[in-house]
């Protein structure tokens, strides 16, 4: 078992930065591509980024490309989500996600079977 917690969410105005961490504990051996979502109020969850196990080779949504990083560093089994430039379209719950399916990357959230709690997200205009 996996579990996941994010962290680093918050109240930010436009054109501002965050990072949002998320701490795997538990058999992280099994998780490969990690992944962030989003989900908006009365929106379905989102694909945000997701990254390789070893972390060289990464995927971002067309919306956030250029201005989002994820990471990971497999030594602190944690991923990052650097977020510069912050549009109050970004505000949403953000969720932390793993996948035990072997595999390079992962854009369905289907295909992950462990999920964090989430963490808000808020950028003021």
């Amino acid at each position: 078992q996996v579990q996941l917690v994010e962290s680093g969410g918050g109240l930010v105005q436009a054109g501002g930065s965050l990072r949002l961490s998320c701490a795997a504990s538990g058999r992280t051996s099994s998780m490969y591509v990690m992944g962030w979502f989003r989900q908006a109020p009365g929106k379905e969850r989102e694909f945000v980024a997701c990254i390789s196990r070893n972390g060289g080779t990464t995927y971002y949504a067309d919306s956030v490309k250029g201005r989002f990083t994820i990471s990971r560093d497999n030594a602190k089994n944690t991923v990052y989500l650097q977020m510069n430039s912050l549009k109050p379209e970004d505000t949403a719950l953000y969720y932390c996600a793993g996948s035990s399916i072997v595999a390079v990357l992962l854009v369905s959230a289907s295909r992950y079977d462990t999920w964090g709690q989430g963490t808000q997200v808020t950028v003021s205009s």
